[in-house]
């Protein structure tokens, strides 16, 4: 069992879900050249790049048609 403080590091960190998805080849292909080029470590992490600033991006113009009001 892990110290306090160890315990704590963990509960900040977001729980991750595996999944499957499928992609054009292209897309693919391109995420290898950003990991060649050292932008992204990973598929993984490029895909979350996307989908975190999709979901953003969704946000605002959802808040700016006054979705939230």
């Amino acid at each position: 069992m892990g110290s306090k403080s160890e315990e704590k590091g963990k509960s900040k960190k977001s729980k991750m879900k595996n999944i499957t998805i499928n992609l054009p080849e292209l897309y693919d292909e391109n995420i290898q050249k950003l990991i060649k080029r050292k932008i992204v470590p990973s598929r993984s992490e490029a895909i979350r790049i996307a989908i975190r600033e999709f979901l953003h991006s969704e946000y605002k113009n959802l808040k700016v048609l006054g979705y939230f009001n």
